[in-house]
């Protein structure tokens, strides 16, 4: 009877080992990543629509992409959003009200005025984590897409340094260019686009949360071989010896 109690003591030592190992794992794999992406994740100023329209400053040594910002505010941004968005509901409400359905009013409608043109009623996003631009092979590609296609309703109107800052803009906003080389002919070969995995500025969360829990596994596995080790330690030590 001795010898089970103390077997049962053990086993619930065992048993509460991996409970606490469990409830770690829990406590890693929910708060730890939700903890971590609170770090990472910083809120967006809520700004005035006067301040989210108006055109971006250039810092004391401005970049071929800071230039390219002032160039997406003047021919992107009225379609594209301020933030790269594409032109959602939340942004047309930046606009004035008489400006917010101009596909009703006809200026870009199906039957536009003589001053008008047809705008698409989806234009997509430029900018973000859901922005896929493998389509080009690299900025090279790009850069002769906005040269020639863009605006939309004035292809070509871009003089050559433009197209360049923008696409530059455009690269380093989706985290597929450093910035620290110059945009040309030559260079925006290297920066390959339908092959490449983008270099992050940050570890994505997603990243994080993988990492994250093939860490608690291998504690919990860890945490697993230590309770069987003591537990087969303890049935072969309190093994009674065989008579010769």
């Amino acid at each position: 009877m001795g010898d089970g109690r103390i077997l049962f003591r053990h086993s619930m030592r065992i048993l509460f080992l991996l409970g606490a190992a469990l409830l770690l794992a829990a406590f890693l794999s929910q708060g730890g990543i939700a903890f971590s992406a609170a770090q990472q994740v910083t809120p967006t100023p809520t700004l005035s629509a006067m301040q989210r329209l108006a055109e971006p400053t250039l810092p004391v040594s401005p970049g071929q992409a800071d230039y390219g910002a002032q160039v997406y505010w003047l021919w992107c941004l009225p379609c594209h959003g301020d933030r790269g968005q594409g032109l959602t509901d939340e942004f047309r409400q930046t606009y004035p009200p008489e400006e917010q359905y101009c596909w009703e009013r006809g200026c870009h409608g199906d039957r536009p005025y003589e001053s008008g043109f047809r705008l698409p009623a989806l234009v997509p996003a430029v900018i973000g984590d859901k922005v896929d631009l493998r389509k080009f092979v690299n900025a090279a590609g790009l850069k002769a897409y906005i040269e020639n296609a863009m605006p939309y309703w004035k292809p070509g109107a871009l003089s050559d340094d433009e197209a360049w800052n923008v696409t530059a803009f455009l690269l380093r906003e989706n985290r597929l260019w450093p910035g620290n080389f110059i945009l040309d002919d030559a260079t925006a070969q290297q920066v390959i686009l339908q092959t490449s995995i983008p270099t992050p500025l940050a570890m994505p969360l997603d990243r994080q949360g993988k990492q994250s829990a093939i860490f608690v596994w291998f504690l919990l596995l860890a945490l697993v071989v230590l309770a069987g080790y003591f537990f087969f330690r303890y049935l072969f030590r309190n093994q009674p010896e065989q008579e010769p």
